[in-house]
């Protein structure tokens, strides 16, 4: 949701963190659901609490999502890892341990990403970047991202800082 309303107002590059991330949380789901095949076949209850984030814009959806992966990471994984350990069960703790630290790395690229926008520099800067067209790949070397790729066209909103770009060094 939070990318649809981000290429709402054409910053399709913030919409690609909310996919790309929200990529990596389907990958912890997996994790956890596959622990749970012992009790395939059963019904168990869990018990939890989850933020309802709704927004009009991405700003808010980045803060709000910095706000809860910091609260993921501090609070409720470390307390799963405990009670995970305390009833024995050794290395669903560990991976508990593991992703509250991936939980903090998506809170850190949240925040970076919002403050670049609060500072109005998601597109530009006071020194001269590589930017990078999330689209075809071009690169650019400017102090601010072209209001149109040369190659594809594209708008302003697909390019990102090279070494911010998923894949990039």
């Amino acid at each position: 949701m939070a990318a649809g309303i981000s290429r709402k107002g054409n910053l399709e590059v913030v919409a690609r963190v909310f996919e790309f991330t929200a990529e990596q949380e389907r990958a912890h789901a997996k994790v956890f659901y596959d622990f749970l095949q012992n009790c395939s076949g059963q019904n168990i209850q869990i018990d939890g609490t989850y933020p309802v984030d709704i927004f009009p814009d991405a700003l808010q959806h980045l803060r709000a999502a910095q706000r809860n992966e910091y609260q993921e990471w501090e609070h409720d994984y470390a307390g799963f890892a405990k009670i995970a350990a305390e009833e024995g069960f050794d290395l669903i703790s560990k991976t508990f341990e593991m992703i509250a630290g991936i939980e903090k790395t998506h809170a850190d690229r949240f925040q970076r990403f919002a403050t670049l926008m609060e500072q109005d520099q998601l597109f530009s800067s006071s020194q001269e970047e590589t930017w990078m067209c999330l689209n075809c790949g071009q690169i650019i070397h400017a102090t601010m991202a072209p209001a149109q790729c040369p190659v594809c066209k594209h708008g302003q909103d697909y390019f990102i800082r090279l070494p911010m770009a998923p894949f990039a060094g």
